[in-house]
């Protein structure tokens, strides 16, 4: 009877020791995940990904190990974005990281509770994602780079490299967030420089085509491409037909004149998403985006393509290549 008793007792043990590890497990935290909604597409935002990554790296997150993304790719397609957001709050998401004002705008309807981090070139307080830059209450708080306030600079700068009475600049009229303020900004800068303006919009890489046959008919001298998403996208595409027309054309974008366009006058996206990935780090380890103030990239740089300029057969002041951040040679 006793024999009976130990046995019964040690195989209670076992059975508790063997039970313990599972428990102890199911109690630990689940693994935080970072919903990451793009109005784009991954092959352009490859590169802001990467600098998003790095940074949380560094701040101890590595994917697999302790953190997931999940990523939401809208390429450009606009009206997904509401089913987008949803499906990542279903997910219940630790975080919402999103690249543009309409972004954030869609996921602020989708949760009022998730944490949310913007990368925006716009006022987020106009935008109404915001109370203020410094305490900006509710969940959503991020970074705005320089994209508005450096419009008035690009016909400057394309005007400088190309002078002609005639500049143009491109918009999306789908976002008009960005695509208004640019195009008056721009226009303002125009008639400073006694240039006519000649205004033209695209809302998809299908409309690229048309826009660059009606600069060749209209023999403008330079082009100012608005920032945007969509164009931010199809980088390669819009400098591979700017060489194919030889237009002297600016971009708010360094990857414009990487890949073959005259000029680009930009943020560093490289650094400004670097700063999202530490602010999204700081939101998993427990602050509140309420009490993180919106950080404001002022870093801009100027890259000037010297091949491309050789191959539309301009002299580019030296004034300009001395101010040049890089040239490419």
């Amino acid at each position: 009877m006793l024999d009976l008793k130990r046995r019964e007792f040690i195989t209670l043990l076992s059975g508790a020791v063997t039970a313990w590890p599972i428990a102890a497990r199911a109690q630990q935290p689940a693994m935080p995940v970072i919903g990451f909604l793009n109005s784009g597409t991954f092959e352009g935002f490859a590169y802001r990904v990467k600098a998003f990554r790095q940074a949380l790296n560094e701040s101890g997150y590595a994917e697999g190990r302790n953190l997931a993304i999940e990523f939401r790719w809208a390429e450009d397609q606009y009206d997904q974005l509401p089913a987008l957001a949803a499906d990542l709050v279903g997910r219940q998401v630790a975080l919402i990281v999103t690249n543009s004002p309409l972004v954030a705008q869609v996921a602020k309807a989708a949760t009022t509770t998730i944490p949310i981090l913007f990368a925006i070139g716009s006022d987020p307080i106009k935008d109404g994602l915001v109370a203020s830059l410094n305490r900006p209450g509710g969940n959503l708080t991020g970074l705005t780079y320089l994209a508005v306030e450096l419009a008035p600079k690009l016909p400057e700068l394309v005007h400088e490299v190309a002078p002609a009475p005639t500049v143009a600049v491109l918009v999306n009229p789908n976002n008009a967030a960005l695509a208004e303020p640019v195009a008056r900004d721009v226009q303002a800068a125009a008639d400073k420089l006694g240039l006519q303006l000649l205004a033209l919009h695209a809302s998809s890489e299908r409309d690229f085509d048309t826009v660059f046959a009606s600069l060749a008919r209209a023999r403008v001298g330079g082009l100012v491409i608005g920032p945007d998403p969509i164009f931010g996208t199809r980088v390669e595409r819009l400098a591979a037909l700017a060489r194919q027309h030889a237009l002297p054309a600016i971009y708010t974008d360094r990857r414009f004149a990487e890949a073959g366009g005259l000029l680009s006058y930009s943020t560093s996206f490289t650094d400004a998403w670097r700063q999202v990935g530490f602010y999204a780090s700081r939101i998993l380890k427990g602050e509140r985006p309420a009490d993180l103030p919106v950080h404001q990239a002022t870093k801009v740089e100027l890259v000037v393509n010297m091949k491309t300029a050789n191959a539309f057969g301009l002299a580019l002041p030296l004034a300009l290549l001395g101010r040049a951040d890089e040239v490419i040679e």
